[in-house]
């Protein structure tokens, strides 16, 4: 037993040698930066690398999106959906539009809530269900909240698929709208993930400060463009600010 829980110390060691400022490592600065010697250092790292959690360019290495999968757990069971839910809610009443809530996991977002349009024709996104981060309002948010360092890291790990004629599919591309995202504060993706459709997506903070999750509300995008910007943005960042205020009233989080 004690020399499994060595090995699990030793594997959380070197994972954490990967700090915001250094999202690369060599194999001795990771032996440095977790106080193992590079015989052991180098049989963790290419065990990360082949289970995915750990990426290797030459002598460089560096966390793979994968590693999110943690995060994503730990955010569910700290029921950020139930404390979204009943403000998604709300805004569907008010404007009549499905509304959802959604984490990014790895290369993708994946939706944690949702409340469906009372309209007859509405579609249902269900819970679970992932799209590619690229082409969807919510993801492109999430991207746009990232260290510039770890979304460089990120950005390589990422196939940038063509779902449509529309969707970005360029890192030069995507990293402009993702500057604009920054912003302005709200992401609107047009026909990117679908033809048709059309995103609106705003930042979840926790009560650290940190984008946790997007809001979103989906549209036809053959309603005007205009509305979306007057009617539905202001509507959305009201509501994003209630989840991240019900957010910070949570055992554990930070009042006033």
């Amino acid at each position: 037993m004690a020399e499994v829980l060595r090995s699990v110390e030793r594997t959380l060691a070197v994972l954490r040698a990967f700090a915001p400022g250094q999202p690369e490592l060599t194999l001795t600065e990771v032996a440095q930066a977790s106080g193992l010697d590079r015989a052991g250092a180098r049989r963790i790292l290419l065990s990360l690398v082949h289970l995915g959690y750990v990426w290797q360019d030459g002598r460089h290495f560096a966390l793979t999106p994968q590693v999110l999968e943690f995060g994503h757990a730990y955010l569910s069971s700290r029921s950020l959906p139930q404390i979204a839910e009943p403000h998604l809610r709300r805004l569907t009443r008010e404007l009549r539009e499905m509304t959802a809530l959604a984490v990014l996991d790895g290369a993708e977002i994946c939706y944690v809530a949702q409340v469906p349009s009372p309209k007859l024709l509405s579609v249902t996104i269900p819970v679970g269900t992932r799209f590619p981060a690229h082409a969807t309002s919510m993801g492109k948010v999430l991207l746009a909240a990232m260290p510039p360092e770890l979304l460089d890291v990120r950005l390589r790990a990422m196939e940038l698929k063509p779902l449509t004629p529309r969707t970005a599919t360029t890192r030069e591309a995507l990293l402009a709208d993702l500057a604009e995202i920054r912003r302005q504060g709200f992401a609107i993706s047009d026909s990117e993930l679908e033809e048709g459709l059309r995103g609106v997506a705003a930042p979840v903070r926790d009560a650290d400060g940190k984008v946790a999750a997007a809001v979103n509300v989906s549209l036809d995008a053959h309603d005007p463009e205009v509305r979306a910007r007057r009617e539905v943005v202001p509507l959305l960042l009201a509501t994003a600010s209630r989840i991240e205020a019900d957010l910070r009233l949570k055992p554990g989080g930070h009042q006033g």
